[in-house]
């Protein structure tokens, strides 16, 4: 593979090593990255290093972890399934598929708690296939996946025909809404379900693939009845059954991650770029600012009741990103879409003895980019022990955002690719993904504004094994075919 590399590798590898793990991102096989902003590159191989940090060989084969420490209410090998959603996104870009392909098997396997929380499982591991192009993964796991649909209808699929959840299990502990039918766990559901219908049809499975696309339509058509919010244009959370709660939250976003929502609905991101609403400097906002509830804190260091959480802002720039690709809209563009991932990656940092340092913990204070978990537990009367627990906190996705968003890598299922890069001509000077290993073949998406960076001429370039597929003045969508 590193034969059709652009980038040096060893260059980046000495660059942007650190002492965090036994295993290194270079040598699993990540996607070189080169960009003008010093900020979201350097926040790229820090969290694939973070990543990397996290992955655990064991007896049930390779996992990967939320918390570095081991905490009490993970399950077996300190792992914890809030957030493997996250992981099985961020980790299918890795060239070695080993770890994912015992990842996704581990949760199905005696001792797993994949019901623990939410988790969007069937979406997550079909997506891992869609990177890799061998459905293997997701047809053998098929059963399974079957029957861990099957017990979340039966445990909580309400008579609405909507799934109930609390918001702790949701891992979004003290939410302004609290517990109900949220837009999370239906989200999740819907996009396991249409997951499911893709899978029975690689299969042959003719009758289940419309069973499982039936329930798809009739779930979408209850989150749209029931969830939306048409005075407030927003989704929300169904409270008792019968009342949407008086609050706007950023998980009324989610529906977009998978694809749900018609293009009518898209004013809803009218919100996102509002300061009354959900931005904020170290932003977006768990919840709008103008509600009565915002920030207003208890004794407790995980609240998602204002604070801007990294497992939302995941979330929310996924969600954005289907968005631009997918649906014809004029409420937000690819230059939101660059700023807000600039502003994530800028949230990646502590102050600490006089110096700045990349860093990623549980939550942040929006307005100011502290750590609140972290800060909140050490100034209680009694500090808690626990309070670096956070120190590499693996509980969201970023290299994923830069690799499927700002590179614009939509993956897919058949033989062609298309690159949608999501920033503007003027947003960056240059900018180069060297090393998707996608289906197979070896991607580089090349942008140099001037043609003097990489010395291939001035716009955007796409190579597949090395060689030049297509080209544009602008970094707009290209679509290229994969066969050698």
């Amino acid at each position: 593979m590193s034969k059709y590399h652009i980038l040096n590798m060893e260059e980046h590898k000495k660059k942007y090593s650190r002492d965090i793990s036994k295993i290194s991102p270079f040598d699993v096989g990540i996607p070189l990255v080169e960009i003008s902003d010093e900020t979201i590159q350097e926040i790229y191989y820090y969290r694939w290093h973070t990543y990397c940090s996290h992955i655990r060989e064991t007896p049930l084969g390779w996992v990967v972890t939320e918390f570095t420490p081991a905490v009490p209410w993970a399950g077996i090998y300190n792992t914890i399934v809030c957030p493997a959603g996250h992981h099985m996104y961020e980790g299918r870009w890795m060239h070695d598929r080993k770890y994912m392909n015992d990842y996704a098997g581990f949760w199905f396997q005696e001792g797993a708690e994949p019901m623990r929380y939410s988790f969007w499982a069937a979406d997550a591991i079909y997506a891992i296939c869609k990177v890799s192009g061998d459905f293997t993964l997701a047809e053998s796991l098929y059963e399974k996946l079957k029957e861990n649909y099957a017990k979340w209808e039966e445990k909580h699929l309400m008579g609405n025909g909507l799934f109930f959840q609390i918001d702790n299990q949701d891992g979004m502990e003290f939410s302004i809404s609290g517990n109900g039918c949220r837009p999370t766990i239906n989200s999740y559901m819907y996009g396991d379900v249409r997951a499911l219908a893709k899978i029975a049809d690689r299969l042959g499975k003719t009758e289940e693939k419309a069973y499982y696309t039936q329930k798809a339509e009739a779930l979408k058509g209850k989150i749209d009845a029931l969830l939306w919010d048409e005075e407030a244009c927003f989704y929300k959370n169904l409270k008792d059954g019968c009342r949407l709660a008086d609050v706007r939250e950023e998980i009324g976003y989610i529906p977009w991650y998978f694809n749900l929502p018609d293009e009518d609905k898209s004013e809803a991101w009218k919100f996102l770029n509002d300061k009354e609403y959900f931005y904020a400097p170290y932003g977006p906002t768990t919840a709008e600012q103008n509600h009565p509830e915002f920030m207003k804190y208890f004794r407790h260091e995980c609240l998602w009741n204002g604070p801007s959480w990294p497992f939302a802002t995941s979330q929310t720039l996924t969600a954005l990103g289907n968005l631009l690709h997918n649906y014809k809209q004029e409420v937000v563009g690819k230059g939101d879409y660059f700023a807000w991932l600039k502003l994530y990656a800028g949230s990646h940092y502590l102050e600490e003895n006089g110096e700045r340092i990349p860093f990623i913990d549980e939550n942040l204070d929006p307005y100011t980019g502290e750590w609140l978990a972290r800060r909140k537990m050490k100034e209680w009367e009694t500090p808690r022990k626990d309070a670096d627990r956070g120190i590499y906190y693996n509980h969201s996705s970023f290299c994923d955002l830069v690799i499927s968003g700002l590179a614009g890598i939509r993956a897919g299922e058949g033989e062609t690719l298309e690159i949608n890069p999501l920033f503007e001509e003027q947003d960056l000077e240059y900018f180069c993904a060297d090393g998707i290993w996608y289906h197979g073949h070896s991607i580089t998406v090349l942008w140099d504004g001037t043609g003097e960076r990489y010395g291939r001429g001035a716009g955007l370039q796409v190579y597949c094994d090395g060689e030049k597929k297509a080209c544009s003045h602008t970094p707009g969508k290209l679509v290229i075919g994969l066969s050698r």
